[in-house]
């Protein structure tokens, strides 16, 4: 069976997490779509299983966590009616949470917006971290029962809620534009936090990063996930580079770097290897 040059597949990926169309790699590299759909399968889930594996044991003093809108399929309301309220079909959030001070991503859950997408972030956040942190959230209710049921007392959380107005004379060319944020309250919800580190704003900019670096995340697009299990290999993928391979312009290293995950600067061939090195293992188990 025909495999593609290490160079093309590198140059795939890299063009994955910088923001490129999936038909547009097609046309570039030259290759089919299939080509390009079939690495990103493989990158993702061998990248998942690898950061499960290996972002644990963080010793993080501080977590912001956010969602993310995105769309699968289509748009919630273009949805067809046979798959209405289905995952998968329109409304898709990604749920985030990062060391401000690492730039760490610590981990993310995708799915739908209610208390047990919560529930599940919190968890296996609270699995990944190995002492007691301050926790920054909005102000989305579905975090209150989430922390209380995964740290119980041994946390300091806090939310800010940001207080947004109108602009009194908002044009038609303003409609994709954020309102104006007049202010911002900041509420203790358990233990001690430091008003001062109560903050989201790191992870709203990572966020943007990510609207920024996948195509799939883009507002008015064509470029959006058709299928959820895709959308989620796309996830999976762009985290492993932004951890391990793409330098933090502020921090001048990566952020697994500055959490003491990894000791070293990985390149995209690192990356390439630990696809190539998981799918060996599944080939090496399926023949035993």
């Amino acid at each position: 069976m025909n495999k593609l040059p290490d160079a093309k597949r590198i140059q795939i990926l890299h063009m994955l997490v910088e923001g490129a169309s999936m038909r547009s790699i097609s046309r570039v590299v030259g290759v089919s779509i299939n080509t390009v759909t079939k690495l990103l399968v493989e990158a993702g889930e061998a990248c998942r299983v690898y950061h499960d594996e290996h972002v644990r044991g963080l010793t993080c003093q501080r977590i912001q966590c956010d969602e993310i809108w995105s769309f699968c399929y289509a748009k919630e309301k273009n949805v067809p009616a046979d798959h209405k309220g289905e995952l998968g079909y329109g409304n898709v959030w990604t749920w985030t949470a990062l060391c401000p001070d690492t730039k760490l991503m610590a981990t993310w859950v995708c799915g739908g917006r209610d208390a047990g997408y919560a529930l599940a972030l919190m968890d296996d956040l609270r699995d990944r971290l190995e002492n007691r942190v301050q926790l920054t959230t909005d102000g989305h209710r579905a975090y209150l029962e989430a922390v209380e049921g995964s740290f119980g007392g041994d946390i300091d959380y806090a939310m800010l809620v940001k207080l947004y107005g109108e602009e009194p004379h908002r044009t038609p060319e303003r409609r994709y534009s954020p309102a104006v944020c007049i202010g911002a309250r900041k509420t203790r919800i358990e233990g001690d936090p430091d008003p001062s580190h109560v903050s989201t704003s790191h992870v709203e900019r990572q966020n943007l990063t990510m609207r920024m670096s996948m195509r799939r995340f883009t507002r008015l697009t064509n470029g959006f996930s058709k299928k959820l299990v895709n959308h989620e290999h796309s996830l999976s993928l762009y985290f492993a580079y932004y951890n391990f391979v793409r330098i933090h312009k502020s921090l001048r290293m990566t952020p697994a770097m500055a959490a003491g995950v990894t000791e070293r600067l990985w390149e995209m061939d690192d990356l390439l290897a630990v696809v190539d090195a998981y799918w060996a293992d599944q080939k090496l188990s399926a023949s035993n």
